[in-house]
């Protein structure tokens, strides 16, 4: 029996300080079963809890799964090093069970009023004792760089909502900006989303953990964002290749690289080379209605909607299906063309503000003077 638990807490102790590399050491997108199965768990618990709700229920339910999540790891690793260090004390000590785990708790978070006076338990004392601290400082120090991430993120998801409404949507961003005469402006909106795009895909697969953080209102998602961002720049080259910006070419590169990342942190299949005449699950009927709307917002068109959608088709090939099933798991906001969500409720289109203008005939009052 000693034998057996030896042998079991060295395998515990393993797994243990395995998850806890791939989690918050290696800078790698490495797989972590841990994350992704307290990930599966807590995910399916909350929802329970909002089934009769809508969405607005589901987010409310869903913003707890990431500090639960961080609490969870914590608490398993911690448990898991009791575990593993228990089976040792009590395979290489005539202590009881329950000595010898009351030991290993004793030792692991540095009370010190179990240890005795046994020197061949010295070493495996000692070892708990600085499992603990160096555990809950990784924790501790892990912290920053997920906030650090999320800050950046939700800055420019944030400052998407003036030119993408709430919650975002390809065509929308485009209309705005014919709307006002800010089309000169979506160079700029690129090369953010393009560097963006490159730190969610490094960050995101390096700590998946950061998929469950969501934004602080509910109509807001960075991945509805940034396939909005990549469904602008496809139909603007799908539309008019001549006039759109070279930026546009660049984000789609830069989204659907990033997509395809945490979709290999994630484990789950994609094609990584799609065929430009592979099907897409958004119909042409939506993207015709899409084109429609624009050209009323002003929008140049080189092509008609018939002549662009094969362009549109092969560039949504290479990000549709990894898009859609981030956004089902990470239960994200139902937007226009983000696929569907494994909650009852239609498609939700972005909230477009009221155009209201001076009135000249009851002009406003003057500012007071001084």
């Amino acid at each position: 029996m000693e034998y057996i638990a030896g042998a079991a807490g060295v395998l515990v102790l393993g797994l243990v300080l395995s998850s806890i590399l791939r989690t918050l050491v290696v800078p790698r997108g490495l797989y972590s079963g841990l994350v992704f199965r307290l990930w599966w768990l807590l995910r399916r618990a909350l929802r329970v809890t909002a089934l009769r709700g809508g969405y607005e229920a589901i987010d409310r339910a869903q913003t707890w799964l990431a500090p639960l999540m961080l609490v969870g790891m914590l608490a398993s690793w911690l448990g898991g090093a009791l575990l593993g260090f228990g089976l040792l004390l009590y395979a290489l000590s005539p202590l009881s069970w329950g000595t010898a785990f009351r030991e290993a708790g004793s030792s692991l978070f540095t009370l010190g009023f179990a240890s005795g006076a046994r020197l061949k338990l010295s070493v495996i004392d000692f070892m708990a004792a600085a499992t603990g601290p160096v555990l809950i400082a990784l924790q501790i120090a892990y912290l920053p760089t997920l906030y650090a991430a999320y800050n950046r993120r939700e800055l420019e998801v944030t400052l998407l909502q003036a030119r993408a409404g709430e919650p975002a949507w390809g065509p929308e961003i485009l209309a705005r900006q014919w709307l006002v005469d800010t089309e000169t402006a979506l160079p700029e909106l690129y090369r953010a989303w393009e560097r963006l795009a490159a730190d969610m895909g490094e960050s995101h697969s390096t700590y998946p953990v950061l998929l469950t953080f969501r934004s602080p209102r509910p109509h807001r998602s960075w991945l509805v964002g940034l396939v909005a961002v990549m469904d602008a720049a496809a139909i603007q080259l799908a539309l008019s290749p001549g006039l759109a910006p070279p930026e546009a070419r660049l984000v789609l590169r830069a989204g659907f690289t990033a997509l395809r990342d945490i979709a290999r942190a994630l484990r789950f299949p994609f094609d990584a080379d799609p065929s430009p005449r592979a099907p897409v699950r958004l119909g042409f009927a939506e993207f015709d209605a899409a084109v429609s709307m624009l050209e009323k917002a002003g929008f140049r068109s080189r092509r008609t909607a018939q002549e662009a959608w094969p362009h549109f088709r092969g560039w949504r090939v290479n990000y549709e299906s990894i898009a859609y099933e981030l956004c089902r798991r990470c239960d994200a906001v139902p937007g226009l063309w983000t696929g569907p969500r494994d909650f009852p409720g239609d498609p939700i289109p972005p909230f477009r503000p009221t155009d209201r203008r001076p009135d000249e005939e009851h002009p406003a009052p003057p500012p007071p003077a001084g």
